[in-house]
């Protein structure tokens, strides 16, 4: 008998459908309006932080819902914006600039479902609210500081090639490497030529090579530069607890950066701006301070003063820069200092070893290095950014170091914690500015979210009716598998790491909705065209299904195309609609093929049926 039900296809298809209820679920739970407060530079959160958090809300009769105190942060939940904004002003009062207290939303989901892994759609700026910065990266400073590598590159590889030169000298966007003679110039030529392909050489007169880096070069370190930021703004984020933002890049030099559910400003700015970083050099011994402090400062050296305002003296030759950290946690050494230990990656610690092994005994420098906005802007337009360098150590190398060591010499705990608190979430490649903010209130996301839904639930209605009406009891099957596909969408949304739903994102649920019965619509007139050439009702059911799949998959694929080069080409709200967009054709023919296959199946299949009611 034909439109039988296999044990497998049933199983397959109550599994796919079971999971994705489950993963829905927990957006019918809701958030709740919370205060997060985390530590910032110069706090630890405690217990007696917690009790001190609920003290001041008692005084001020606010009855929290509960407060939870876990990975090192507070979080407040409330039971409406109201309470929420009045909490957080009282909270940043009694706190003080030590924490950072900010309005979030946070998931009322179940334990039991957390523990399965459960958590609602993250919602995009449109729907949430939050702030939204578009940052500029500075090229011109990323340009500089290769240019500079690349120049204490050359020193080195000669010096270690027994190619003596009388100069190297960096000089606006090249590099002038003077020589004694020519013979010595068309030596180094051919070396430096073979050594560093990503760099011309052009001899401007008869002692002076010039170095210039290559055209494709330059557009590597410009998007090498944006890439590595984008991951490090993230990684600063979620070191501070913040919220896990939507950071991505825009055109050649910018990235947008999204924080949803977070109002402050001024907090997220201070996150985001700090370029803090290192770098290890060795003392120049071999020269006297006093000549430096008198205009002559050798070549390859440089005077940087320390905390105390006492100027040092070192080479211009960078061993390590703070790139290679993996890891930075502050702590005391043996005698109750501050200190930092750090963590190196596998080449910074081949680095530091091959750099410290023939300095035993000799001073290497640590030197901290920030960029702060002058406020003023050049003929671009651009903000302008002043490299401020400080020696916070100075310690003599006592034996070849390799990828975990200290660093000593700071003030108080206060700046260990600050200190590794930066390094660990990452130095900015360079200097960044912002050229757009702006805050979107979490009342403007809710309207968004109440339009959207309501947009949903009328076409989604509209849809339900007229296939109840035009196809009778089969109505009813492609409504069920309508209803199953919305909910499959909502848990694959919801299980995706990343995914956000916005408003351009609903917009493309909403569409959705109205495409996901066209496969119920091809299946059934296929069965009523089968139905009227004489066809017996199980042999149109079969031939329905199996004649129109093709159609259906050929419709689908080439609009799944259409959604994955706007996912590819597309930024922001085209992301977003896209995803829908893909997730619901995945989910529709799901549903319109096999789940209104197997109910079918079960009600008609396996029996004789003298009229279909389509």
């Amino acid at each position: 008998m034909l439109n039988k039900n296999s044990i497998w296809k049933v199983l397959s298809v109550l599994i796919v459908v079971a999971m994705c209820a489950l993963y829905a679920l927990p957006n019918i739970y809701g958030e709740d309006h919370a205060v997060q407060i985390s530590a910032g530079r110069d706090a630890v959160v405690t217990n007696a932080t917690v009790e001190q958090v609920k003290a001041a809300l008692a005084e001020k009769n606010i009855s929290p819902k509960r407060v939870e105190f876990e990975n090192d942060q507070i979080l407040v939940r409330v039971s409406d914006s109201d309470t929420q904004l009045v909490a957080r002003e009282t909270l940043e009062k009694v706190l003080g600039d030590d924490y950072y207290v900010a309005m979030n939303l946070a998931p009322d989901t179940p334990e039991w479902l957390e523990g399965l892994g459960g958590s609602p759609m993250k919602l995009g700026l449109d729907l949430r609210g939050g702030v939204h910065f578009l940052m500029e990266v500075d090229m011109s400073e990323v340009i500089t500081k290769s240019l500079e590598d690349a120049e204490s590159g050359f020193r080195t590889s000669l010096r270690e090639e027994g190619i003596r030169y009388r100069g190297v000298k960096q000089v606006d966007d090249h590099i002038d490497i003077t020589f004694r003679d020519e013979e010595t110039l068309d030596k180094a030529e051919f070396f430096l030529r073979n050594q560093s392909r990503d760099l011309t050489f052009n001899q401007i007169d008869d002692l002076t090579l010039r170095a210039v880096f290559a055209e494709s070069k330059l557009q590597e370190i410009r998007d090498n530069a944006v890439k590595q930021n984008i991951t490090i703004i993230r990684n600063r984020v979620n070191q501070l607890g913040v919220a896990e933002p939507l950071v991505q890049k825009q055109g050649a030099e910018r990235i947008v950066v999204q924080l949803p559910g977070i109002q402050d400003t001024a907090r997220a700015k201070e996150i985001l701006n700090a370029t803090a970083t290192l770098e290890f050099r060795m003392v120049d011994q071999k020269n006297d301070i006093r000549d430096a402090l008198n205009g002559r400062v050798p070549p390859g050296s440089q005077v940087i003063e320390d905390q105390q305002g006492i100027p040092q003296l070192l080479e211009k030759r960078i061993m390590l820069t703070g790139s290679h950290i993996i890891d930075a946690n502050s702590g005391v050494d043996e005698y109750g200092l501050p200190n930092v230990n750090i963590s190196l990656d596998s080449e910074g610690g081949n680095k530091m070893s091959r750099s410290t092994r023939g300095n035993i005994g000799k001073p290497m420098a640590t030197v901290f290095i920030e960029y702060k906005s002058t406020g003023e802007r050049n003929k671009d337009g651009k903000l302008i950014f002043e490299k401020e360098e400080q020696v916070i150590s100075v310690a003599t190398i006592r034996a070849q170091l390799g990828s975990k060591f200290q660093i000593t010499g700071l003030d108080s705990p206060k700046e260990a914690r600050d200190l590794a608190l930066l390094l660990r979430a990452g130095a900015l490649i360079a200097p960044i500015q912002i050229v757009e903010e702006r805050t979107v209130g979490p009342s403007l996301g809710k309207e968004n979210i109440e339009l959207g839904m309501q947009a949903i639930v009328y076409g989604l209605a509209a849809v339900l009716v007229f296939m109840l009406i035009y196809y009778k009891a089969f109505g009813v099957v492609a409504n069920i598998a309508l209803i199953t596909n919305l909910v499959m969408i909502v848990g694959i949304m919801s299980m995706i790491p990343g995914a956000t739903l916005t408003l351009p994102g609903m917009a493309g649920i909403v569409l959705t909705v109205g495409m996901a019965v066209d496969a119920n619509v091809l299946i059934y007139e296929r069965i009523r065209e089968e139905l009227r050439d004489g066809r017996s009702p199980q042999q149109a059911i079969h031939h329905g299904y199996d004649s129109a799949f093709s159609t259906i998959l050929d419709a689908n694929i080439t609009t799944f195309i259409a959604g994955l080069i706007l996912f590819a080409v597309g930024t922001g709200p085209i992301k977003g609609f896209s995803i829908t967009l893909m997730i619901g054709i995945a989910t529709s023919m799901f549903t319109a093929i096999l789940v209104t296959r197997v109910v079918v199946n079960a009600v008609w299949g396996g029996k004789r049926v003298e009229k279909l009611a389509i």
